[in-house]
């Protein structure tokens, strides 16, 4: 029998994985009555096998997976631009659930997934690919899956609570991208004052006495970066609330995204499209605070 036990030990089979797996590593954590036993050397040299050429490789492969998962593909935006353009909303509502379940958080959906895909909505329009109120209908579907993932969505479209100051500075000309934004924030249900070139105590008594959940700035004159500065320092300053978010948008903050923080916004949207997906997301922080 020690024979039979010994021919049994040296049936171990290393695998490559594994070079420096020791054959008894299991032999202190038995009970001693199973320990002893004839074929436990070869029972060990099973599971050891087992566990290196089988539980190993896939468990690699869910890590790999998983890795993967971290982050949106293109063709992920490419297939939420198509769903949300679609006939029925429920499908790209569904899609967001399974890639969340997955494990995509809030902010890697909104940058990197639902931000793009109203980025590509806006190109489908600017080639006539899509007609305005197609990509109107999708941008609005993309803010109610942002909603929907910040549990937001319980506040109606047109409620007080979206409410958005849109403005210029004084000696900024930048009007029609400011109302391109309005056109579409309005289309996402929201309440739009629009004031142009307003001097900042005028900014000052607007907001201390009317709620705004956002402010939004347009510029497209560099020179005016201390103006916008000193006119988002007056909103935050004077605000009836105290969470208001503040985006800003134009030429000169698209040729330079950083500029948003050095004038002191939340953040900047590069197109009308993601400025809708801006203000909810400012919104959706103002309700969490």
């Amino acid at each position: 029998m020690d024979g039979e036990v010994e021919r049994s030990a040296q049936s171990f089979i290393y695998n490559p994985v594994t070079p420096d797996f020791p054959p008894d590593l299991c032999a202190p954590f038995m009970a001693h009555e199973f320990r002893d036993l004839q074929d436990a050397a070869d029972r060990r040299a099973r599971v050891a096998n087992l566990v290196a050429g089988e539980i190993v490789p896939r468990l690699a492969v869910l890590h790999k997976a998983a890795q993967q998962s971290d982050h949106p593909t293109p063709a992920n935006i490419d297939e939420l631009a198509r769903l949300v353009l679609g006939p029925e909303g429920e499908a790209a509502a569904n899609y967001i659930v399974g890639l969340k379940a997955g494990g995509l958080s809030t902010e890697v959906i909104f940058a990197e997934l639902l931000e793009p895909a109203a980025r590509h909505l806006g190109r489908l329009w600017d080639q006539d690919e899509a007609d305005f109120m197609d990509v109107t209908l999708g941008v609005g579907r993309l803010q109610a899956l942002l909603s929907m993932c910040n549990e937001t969505y319980a506040y109606a479209a047109s409620s007080p609570r979206r409410t958005v100051l849109m403005l210029t500075v004084p000696s900024e000309q930048h009007s029609f991208g400011a109302a391109m934004v309005e056109r579409f924030l309005e289309s996402g249900g929201w309440l739009i004052t629009s004031e142009r070139e307003a001097p900042l105590r005028f900014l000052s008594e607007l907001v201390k006495y009317q709620y705004f959940a956002v402010a939004g700035i347009t510029m497209s004159n560099r020179g005016n970066l201390d103006k916008v500065a000193a006119a988002i320092a007056a909103i935050r300053k004077s605000s009836c609330n105290p969470n208001i978010g503040v985006m800003v948008g134009g030429p000169a903050f698209s040729a330079d995204p950083g500029l948003a923080a050095m004038v002191g916004a939340d953040g900047t949207a590069s197109t009308a499209a993601t400025a809708v997906l801006l203000a909810q997301k400012l919104l959706d922080r103002a309700i969490a605070a």
